[in-house]
């Protein structure tokens, strides 16, 4: 089974493009509501939130979790495949040709970035995202990393310009993607960016999505706007496709859990509306 946790809403973006492009398995989506957003909290709070989610699925019996929040894959995930990992899963993230002994877990960051360098012309990236994604440098560290393995031959590093946008997710949440109001506050996030002449754009977060037809008609024409919720689902699909002996050990009964840890009409009205239909969400206390 795979596990897809992110902090509330956004990760049913992505969410419904795996289960689109990868129908076959079983999943459980987990919506930490209770705590969203996660942008501005503390590493610290960040890590025990998330480290509390990835052990509840794996309770649950998923094999692969997929963390599809940015502000947890970079403030959590590296200590939470460091530390959590080898300390709680015997033998992982190595499959050991016994059923039920592999787990693992990805996040987002790499996927998105490896994209962005692979597409980007003049190599001048920008991200936007949470307070918490910008401020822990995740993505320009990635960035810098790949730019040195991928490009190595061209001798050309790739420069990055970052913007934190915290009101987005409160908006969004909040169901005024389409109102004024947010497309006004989205172009004063966008102007400085927009003027640097960058040429592709990472949305750093798993609602952004959701105002992708706003970000490129900011953007315009020239720049590329990185569709992340697509991104993720197809880069998942090629691990599979890489790692034959993990996806034999996952669950192909197209069973799909969706829990969360609070839920109000707002968030259901919502959901409906990313995922096209109406669902059916249980109640989980991580704690």
């Amino acid at each position: 089974m795979i596990g897809i946790f992110d902090s509330g809403l956004g990760g049913l973006i992505a969410f419904r493009e795996i289960k689109k492009l990868l129908p076959d398995y079983s999943y459980i989506y987990l919506g930490d509501t209770l705590r969203s957003p996660y942008g501005s909290r503390s590493q610290e709070a960040i890590y025990r939130f998330t480290e509390k989610a990835i052990d509840f699925l794996f309770q649950q019996g998923c094999s692969l979790v997929i963390i599809a929040c940015n502000t947890a894959s970079a403030e959590a995930l590296r200590k939470i495949q460091q530390d959590y990992l080898p300390n709680n899963i015997k033998d992982s993230p190595h499959f050991v040709g016994e059923v039920g002994k592999f787990k693992n877990v990805l996040g987002v960051v790499r996927p998105i970035a490896e994209e962005a360098i692979n597409v980007s012309k003049t190599k001048k990236i920008a991200v936007v995202g949470t307070r918490a994604t910008i401020t822990s440098n995740v993505y320009e560290k990635e960035l810098n990393n790949l730019s040195k393995t991928l490009m190595k031959e061209k001798n050309k590093g790739v420069k990055v310009f970052q913007k934190a946008c915290p009101l987005l997710v409160p908006l969004i949440e909040e169901g005024w993607d389409k109102k004024p109001e947010t497309k006004k506050i989205l172009k004063n996030y966008l102007w400085k960016i927009k003027n640097d002449n960058v040429d592709t754009l990472i949305l750093g977060c798993t609602h952004y999505p959701i105002l992708l037809a706003e970000f490129k008609r900011i953007m315009g024409k020239r720049d590329q706007v990185l569709d992340s919720s697509k991104i993720i689902a197809e880069k998942l699909k090629a691990y599979l496709d890489r790692h034959p002996e993990i996806e034999m050990e996952l669950d192909k009964k197209k069973k799909i859990k969706y829990l969360v840890t609070d839920l109000n009409d707002n968030f259901q009205k919502m959901s409906q509306k990313i995922l096209n239909e109406k669902v059916e969400f249980d109640w989980v206390n991580l704690d």
